[in-house]
């Protein structure tokens, strides 16, 4: 008799049977539910051989008795996958949300006894021994359905208290000494487990990451740090886990400070790499993250628009600036290379004999060859990493740069498009500046055919993101134009405009040129466009330029405290985020601003954001509550001290009434 989706009681026994196998591949419950993960695991096990047997027989199977094993399956692959999270979960978020853990493990338990109280185990051919042992299945999941096992008291506690904690002297030794120990996190590899663990499971939950995953991850660190003093050689000296700290365990390493370590591993950066939401990583993490076919950044879960890894150059200085002030040895990159060396060629000959044939073409002087293999190289340029290597090698990017100020718009497009792709490998972002392409990419930006415009500004921000090209391309007059293109462009352009304003921006001697080319008011329109899709890089932008006098004069100038409490108001996370952070800025030591906030209700979103909103908005929210409550203070006090002047002046006033009215009397008796 077929069941659910035409399938008859061999194949749902087969299913069930995988399913249990699958159970019983899982283990090492190293956690403060192990005894909990353990008796589930050993009791659905014991349902092995029922399935087994059911495969095997000739009988047939009612129609209820195969939903109630349809049921069954359902409710294995729901414990299967409470299993796989107590073994490879992250440790510390097991404990503080105890109260859902035990909830999951009560629905669990549930399920599978409900599924086997609809199993008629005498209409099945199985076997007196294998159905007394599921029936003593069955009991325990009855018994258990109503348990509630409380978990170790203590630990939750002192998890609780350092996780809520942000002080690193508050913390007591001993309290993190129980931590280490009970959560079993005393070896490198296990730390690093936690840590892959923590971000593994905030990416699949899909929630909010700012509200608990920087505090998770700096109690992690707490932990790691107290661990590694008490045990300076943890991991042995081929760990080199402080970058080159003394091989005698001598003296104690410096505290790494945070912004040094990777959001993943913890560990001292040795080659860190920025992904497309700015954030950093040391390279061999997030490329396992990617591997892994994760499309997120780990640390703030917004989705990366490419998989492009930036080297920080800048921060990867300054890291190798601190290890040598105190005493360690700077992190050397993977591979012992002191400094980046170029990709070595990967073409074929016929690969490269194509080449070179474009590039003569380029240097003909020919418009309509010149036009054609600009085309051609584009597209190469584009299809894979090699390629870009190679065309650098042959000498194409000097040409490519000549072409920028040709008068042909179709050339000018293809040239600026094979930059843009070329500009992709981080070897030839150096070579692409050096040829002195900037102009000529303004130029285009400028003057340029629509697609060409937008493929410039691409080509600025992918320039941009080495940090001393921001001061470059800054000085070259490229902000104005940038500036046009986010006011008129396509959508397209505006977004690339956006990107590469916001990346220059991020230099502060940027800022008030940007300013000074109206920036603010374009932004500000495209705050207010219905349905212009650009409010999320408006604010940013806008974020980056509260920070200059220039730029909080303008912004304060344009009207926006309306605009930024409805964002407050009403706007995404991270928008809310952004807005609160420009309205820092513009009510600092401006009382103007603070009271048109506070007139437009900005009070009951902001306490609203300071509870709910990401850890930036929070800080944010809470500054401006602060100064708003305090200028309310102000203004009561200010309001009481005129009160008790007008009854001082009041009284002084019938003081002076009186004595007249005295005086009048007495010179009434004289006369008398």
């Amino acid at each position: 008799m077929d069941g659910e989706n035409g399938r008859g009681p061999a194949e749902v026994a087969q299913e069930l049977i995988d399913t249990v196998n699958e159970i019983s591949a899982i283990s090492d419950f190293r956690n403060a539910y192990k005894k909990q993960f353990c008796n589930l695991a050993r009791r659905l096990k014991l349902l092995g051989p029922m399935f087994e047997e059911i495969k095997e027989s000739k009988e047939p199977v009612s129609d209820d008795t195969l939903r109630a094993l349809v049921s069954l399956k359902e409710a294995l692959v729901s414990a299967k996958e409470l299993l796989r999270f107590g073994c490879d979960g992250s440790k510390i978020c097991l404990v503080l949300e105890s109260g859902q853990i035990m909830n999951k493990f009560q629905e669990v338990t549930a399920q599978l006894e409900q599924a086997l109280s609809g199993i008629f185990y005498d209409k099945l051919d199985i076997s007196d021994e294998v159905r007394e042992q599921v029936e003593l299945v069955h009991a325990q999941l009855k018994r258990a359905k109503g348990r509630v096992d409380v978990p170790d008291v203590e630990l939750y506690e002192d998890l609780s208290s350092t996780y809520n904690n942000s002080s690193d002297a508050d913390t007591d030794p001993s309290v993190l000494r129980r931590l280490a120990e009970k959560l079993q996190l005393m070896s490198l590899s296990d730390l690093k487990q936690e840590s892959l663990a923590l971000h593994e499971m905030v990416a699949a939950s899909g929630g909010d990451p700012g509200e608990n995953i920087e505090k998770m991850s700096m109690l992690l660190k707490k932990i790691k740090d107290f661990v590694q003093t008490e045990n300076p050689n943890m991991g042995g000296p081929a760990s080199d886990t402080t970058g080159g700290a003394p091989a005698d365990g001598s003296a104690k390493s410096p505290v790494i400070p945070d912004d040094f370590r990777c959001p993943i591993s913890l560990e001292l950066m040795k080659d860190p790499v920025i992904v497309s939401t700015g954030q950093t990583y040391e390279r061999s993490c997030i490329e396992k993250w990617l591997e892994a076919g994760h499309t997120t950044c780990p640390k703030t879960q917004q989705t990366l628009s490419g998989t492009a890894l930036t080297p920080n150059y800048v921060l990867r200085s300054v890291i190798a600036q601190w290890c040598e002030a105190n005493g360690m040895e700077p992190p050397k990159r993977p591979g012992n290379s002191s400094r980046p060396t170029k990709p070595p060629s990967v073409c074929t000959p016929a690969e490269r004999a194509k080449i070179d044939i474009l590039i003569r073409k380029l240097a003909s002087g020919n418009l309509e060859d010149q036009r054609s293999a600009a085309g051609e190289l584009r597209l190469l340029a584009k299809r894979n990493a090699d390629n870009r290597v190679c065309i650098a090698e042959a000498g194409a990017i000097p040409l490519l740069v000549g072409l920028l100020s040709r008068p042909d718009p179709r050339t000018q497009e293809h040239a600026v498009t094979a930059l843009l792709n070329l500009s992709i490998c981080e070897e030839n972002k150096g070579s692409i500046i050096s040829s002195g392409a900037v102009p000529g990419v303004v130029h285009v930006l400028k003057k340029g055919s629509m697609e060409a415009r937008e493929n410039a500004a691409a080509t600025l921000f992918s320039l941009s993101v080495v940090d001393e090209n921001k001061v470059t391309i800054g000085a070259s007059g490229a902000i104005p134009a940038l500036v046009a293109l986010l006011s008129e462009g396509s959508q397209r352009g505006k977004k690339d405009a956006a990107t590469a304003l916001f990346n220059l921006c991020i230099y502060q001697g940027n800022k008030g040129r940007a300013v000074r080319a109206g920036v603010v008011a374009t932004l500000m329109k495209l705050l207010t466009e219905s349905g212009g899709g650009m409010v999320d890089e408006a604010l940013a932008i806008l974020a980056i330029l509260a920070s200059h006098p220039e730029g909080k004069a303008a912004i304060g100038a344009a009207e926006a405290v309306p605009v930024l409490v409805e964002v407050i108001r009403s706007g995404s996370p991270r928008n809310r985020e952004n807005a609160a952070a420009v309205l820092v800025h513009l009510c600092s030591g401006d009382q103007h601003h603070l009271v048109a906030a506070q007139e437009l209700g900005v009070m009951v979103p902001l306490l609203d954001m300071a509870q709910n909103g990401t850890d930036r908005g929070k800080r944010k929210a809470s500054q401006l509550i602060e100064r708003i409550s305090r200028f309310i203070e102000q203004q009561k006090q200010a309001q009481e001290e005129a009160e008790a002047q007008a009854q001082v002046q009041v009284q002084v006033q019938a003081a002076q009434a009186e004595a007249q009215t005295s005086q009048l009397a007495l010179a009434a008796d004289t006369d008398k």
